[in-house]
């Protein structure tokens, strides 16, 4: 399948997502730019304000990552809890990153735009994590690249 997609950040869907509860500033936009569950693909963008995060997580699917616009701010989270390293990527920034690293995201003082192709046989994306490092909740390609089919 081939989409033809005139890349324009205003003319994007995003849905806005805030989270008062986390515990610090999660506040972000995204949108699905495309999917294909039975391949386990998924192409995602993610917008930040200025220093805000999205949810605490872990990525279970390998990603592809470029920054577009602004910084794209990493904080790894060790198994203890404990932070790790802290990673800055400026625009034009490509990563390819396996699966399994727990960390916290977020734009840089003047926010970011990153987009993110994620691959994962089985289908299953991200786990949402708790500060003690528990599952929150899981997402795959199946709810978010199809947001009105069953779970």
């Amino acid at each position: 399948m081939s989409i033809d997609f005139n890349f324009d950040t205003s003319r994007i869907e995003w849905t806005h997502i805030v989270d008062p509860e986390a515990g610090y500033l999660c506040d972000y936009e995204m949108a699905v730019l495309g999917a294909d569950p039975e391949a386990g693909r998924l192409d995602l963008i993610v917008k930040w304000p200025a220093n805000s995060h999205c949810h605490f997580h872990r990525h279970v699917a390998d990603t592809a990552i470029l920054v577009i616009e602004g910084e794209q701010h990493i904080t790894v989270i060790n198994d203890d809890g404990s932070e790790g390293a802290h990673k800055v990527r400026p625009a034009g920034t490509y990563v390819f990153s396996r699966a399994g690293e727990a960390h916290m995201e977020r734009g840089g003082p003047e926010g970011a735009i990153v987009f993110f192709a994620l691959h994962s046989a089985e289908g299953k994306l991200f786990e949402t994590l708790d500060k003690d490092m528990n599952v929150l909740a899981a997402s795959t390609v199946h709810e978010m690249g199809n947001p009105f089919a069953p779970a």
